[in-house]
């Protein structure tokens, strides 16, 4: 996937995430979410009932849009949870 972060920002320190057994980069600091944004990924579940892609809303804990299964835990809030080296995330594409 593509890198969409601005290139002029200082950032902490490179970080590797597993998305549904790929390697993506993030840095210290960021919401797993961001790191998922900016690695291109845009639809992170589907709804229970129709099976459509749902995208994150408000990227603020607000909308419940932007769940994943992250270590194992299902229904985390990505844009409430920190990067951490070496997580697993799996994402239902």
């Amino acid at each position: 996937m593509k890198n969409l972060r601005i290139d002029e920002k200082n950032r902490k320190e490179k970080i590797t995430l597993r998305v549904n057994g790929k390697e993506i980069i993030a840095y210290r600091g960021e919401t797993v979410l961001a790191a998922l944004i900016a690695s291109g990924y845009r639809s992170l579940h589907k709804n229970e009932e129709s099976r459509q892609p749902r995208s994150p809303l408000c990227g603020m804990g607000v909308c419940f849009e932007c769940r994943a299964t992250i270590d194992g835990i299902p229904n985390v809030r990505t844009c409430m949870t920190y990067a951490s080296d070496g997580m697993e995330i799996n994402i239902d594409l």
